[in-house]
């Protein structure tokens, strides 16, 4: 096996689909993790049409220079699913008909009560040499070959077929290739900028080439990504990633929501189920964001109770009685009808809290007092009310999303605070 430095991994994707604005690939980022848990790294990422010359030459590129070479898509019945005849003319390897193949094709239609059509019979082919990697989810087999000087991994494009395929018979060939010890970490948080956390933890980015630490930034979220290597053991490796992160969540305290992964409505609403409490919401230029992301968390039922979108002012009045005065003499875009908002929810739904949001998503609306991005939202509880104004950044989607984010932290804080209380902690 050749050093680290000096093995190259290149993943291909091919489909002329990927090359317009309606496709994206996602596999390579799903292949890429999967790689990096075993200290292998990629060296090049390669899109590629389904034009016969176009594939050929990307294949002889990709043996030049890459010792694993992992090709998605292109394995189907149709005309165009030529990967498999491209890899093979370019390895001058014969394609070798396969009856057991054919067989679990066949049975596949008839599990569905269909005949197989004639085209799929090119998919019951395999390289010369080449072992075929079972599809359990469609009708394209993988391939793994190894041509003594490169690895080749042929996958279909479905992601609901590539990964279990991958999980189940990619990665133990390439266990046996595993160059490192790999630990990895995720921290979400919100509350805070991007320069303001960089400003926290400018001083921690490590030196050890084995340590790494990438901040990215999203709407109404920043990660910070660590990373550990270890030539050694996975012990090893795991410490090392352990007092970067207690370092880091010593900075950044209660800003950090998550350390393994969940989305802000997962710990609210583990939040809100471990304190017994429950949550209503309204909403106006979130336009129910926030009550579809509670619900997308299996469960939900046991803490969120329900949701209004009270898009119009007379909406306002007449499902969460806001008083036609308030909004008159405030402005429905103001901290009084989001509280007005948040505790109408909260009476109505008899929940424990209530959300209230109110604002100007544009790109229209805004004036010079009320700009586009100016968002107001309230928490009412049983014995408080609080109201917060924001200003928020970009496009229409942005704006809510921000806003259903800051929504959300709101209520995640609350709790944290209540926490505390119930437990005597400062």
């Amino acid at each position: 096996m050749k050093a680290k430095k000096d093995f190259k991994i290149e993943i291909m994707a091919v489909g002329s689909e990927l090359l317009t604005p309606y496709f994206q690939d996602t596999n390579s980022l799903f292949l890429t993790e999967r790689l990096n848990d075993l200290g292998m790294e990629v060296s090049y990422k390669t899109i590629v049409g389904d034009d016969w010359d176009d594939l050929a030459l990307c294949i002889k590129q990709a043996l030049s220079r890459a010792h694993i070479i992992i090709a998605m898509g292109g394995l189907g019945p149709t005309k165009d699913d030529r990967t498999r005849e491209a890899f093979a003319t370019v390895l001058e390897r014969k394609l070798i008909f396969n009856k057991e193949l054919l067989q679990r094709i066949e049975e596949r239609f008839k599990r569905r009560g269909l005949s197989m059509p004639e085209v799929n019979k090119k998919q019951s082919y395999v390289i010369e040499g080449a072992e075929s990697l079972k599809n359990r989810n469609g009708t394209a087999p993988g391939l793994w070959l190894d041509t003594g000087s490169n690895k080749i991994v042929l996958l279909p494009g479905p992601p609901h077929e590539l990964k279990p395929m991958f999980e189940e018979s990619v990665m133990p060939h390439l266990q046996k290739h595993k160059m490192d010890y790999k630990a990895r970490k995720l921290l979400k948080i919100t509350g805070l900028t991007e320069s303001k956390i960089e400003t926290l933890i400018l001083d921690l980015y490590p030196d050890d080439p084995d340590l790494r630490l990438t901040t990215l930034a999203h709407p109404g979220q920043i990660e910070i990504h660590l990373s550990s290597h270890s030539i050694k053991s996975q012990e090893q490796a795991d410490k090392r990633l352990q007092k970067l992160e207690k370092d880091i969540l010593e900075r950044l305290k209660e800003n950090v929501f998550s350390t393994t992964g969940e989305e802000l409505e997962e710990v609210v609403g583990n939040l809100l189920r471990q304190n017994k409490k429950t949550l209503a919401v309204a909403e106006s230029c979130t336009g129910g964001l926030i009550g579809n992301r509670l619900t997308d968390v299996p469960g939900s039922s046991d803490y969120f109770l329900q949701g209004v979108v009270a898009y119009s002012n007379q909406a306002k009045i007449n499902a969460l009685g806001v008083s036609p005065e308030l909004i008159e003499k405030h402005g429905a875009v103001s901290a009084q009808v989001a509280e007005a908002m948040s505790q109408g929810i909260r009476e109505k739904a008899h929940s424990s809290l209530g959300i209230g949001v109110t604002g100007i998503a544009g790109p229209a609306g805004g004036t010079r007092e009320k700009p586009v991005g100016l968002v107001y939202i309230a928490l009412a509880w049983d014995k408080g009310l609080e109201s917060i104004k924001n200003i928020f950044l970009g496009n229409r989607d942005k704006i809510k999303y921000q806003s259903s984010q800051k929504a959300l932290d709101m209520v995640r804080r609350h709790l944290i605070k209540y926490e505390k209380k119930k437990t005597g902690m400062k």
